[in-house]
């Protein structure tokens, strides 16, 4: 990895005027920063803002990057989090990626200026920050993932058994009698490569059903996206009898969507959705929910990061907790009428 000292000798400048480039670009002359910089690309050399602080001991700060702020599971895992660290003296960070690897990039390079200590991730979709987060190993900054793991990720993780709990949502829905069950959101190992929506059609598969093409859209994981989701396939000549939504929030875009056909669960429609947010109790009816364990993965999440900081071996490297259904009154059997 490149130096400081590499940058100054191949812009031909004392190491202290390539620092000046950096601290002070208006003390050196343009012709002079212009080589400074253009050393600085092309070794692709960045600098460890972290080296200060370190002198005088460990940083007290971790990063955590959450992939929707708006989302209430993030909110939930933030708190659990910050309460675990805060208890041991450090302080939490929080940045967001909105699903995506390339801003996701930008992010850990901010929290690694911040000098953190370790970093929580919820990785984003697609491989723009693989190379980058290798190189924070690689300068001793410990990271570990939380609730998305991607598939040829080496970092220790703490996940939920997404596979085991949509192989449970689709036997309970099926054990209803229903055959016609779409999940909002279709596979896609760039745009949507989370374990539930692999898992689903192989659920499905299992129990003798299938995914109609009909059914199987690429989606993101917002409400609006579920929203205009839920309306084109309730709108289909055989549309779904069930939906699962895969997140809290998806469920609030497909709860809107249901109300506005003038459809009545469960009697029309069966709705089950991921992550027991408060009002998926509070609505009429209250729907059925798989339920994370959402303060357990964020307390062995932060504890992992204190064993690591404190020298010690984090095993198990990759955590997987269950799930656990919550039935409620929002799935029934299926209607004897399809849904026009």
């Amino acid at each position: 990895m490149a130096t400081i000292q590499d940058v100054a000798r191949l812009a031909g400048v004392s190491p202290t005027t390539a620092k000046r480039a950096l601290r002070e670009p208006d003390k050196l002359t343009p012709e002079t920063l212009a080589r400074v910089q253009q050393a600085i690309t092309q070794l692709g050399y960045e600098p460890d803002q972290r080296a200060g602080s370190l002198r005088g001991g460990q940083s007290r700060t971790v990063g955590l990057v959450v992939a929707s702020i708006v989302e209430p599971f993030f909110a939930q895992f933030a708190r659990a989090a910050a309460r675990t660290l805060q208890a041991a003296g450090y302080t939490l960070i929080i940045s967001e990626n909105e699903y995506s690897a390339r801003l996701e990039r930008q992010e850990l390079s901010r929290l690694y200026g911040q000098r953190v200590a370790a970093i929580l991730l919820r990785p984003g979709y697609g491989p723009e920050s693989r190379e980058y987060l290798h190189r924070l190993r690689e300068r001793g900054l410990f990271l570990l993932e939380y609730d998305y793991r991607p598939p040829d990720s080496s970092f220790p993780s703490v996940v939920l058994d997404n596979a085991a709990c949509m192989r449970e949502a689709v036997a309970y829905l099926h054990g209803l009698g229903h055959t016609r069950i779409a999940a909002l959101g279709t596979y896609d190992p760039q745009v949507h490569p989370e374990e539930r929506s692999r898992t689903f059609p192989q659920a499905m598969r299992e129990r003798g059903l299938s995914v109609p093409p009909a059914y199987q859209r690429v989606t993101l994981l917002t409400e609006d996206t579920a929203y205009t989701l839920t309306h084109e396939l309730l709108g289909l000549p055989e549309p779904p009898t069930a939906l699962i939504a895969l997140t809290g929030t998806q469920a609030i875009g497909a709860f809107r969507a249901i109300r506005e056909r003038g459809l009545r669960l469960p009697q029309d429609l069966s709705l089950l959705t991921f992550d027991n947010y408060p009002w998926t109790a509070l609505v009429d009816p209250p729907v059925t929910v798989m339920e994370q364990p959402v303060v357990a993965m964020a307390e062995t999440a932060a504890k992992a990061v204190l064993r690591a900081l404190a020298g010690e071996e984090v095993h198990p490297a990759h955590q997987v907790l269950p799930g656990r259904l919550i039935v409620r009154s929002s799935c029934a059997p299926p209607p004897v009428l399809t849904l026009r």
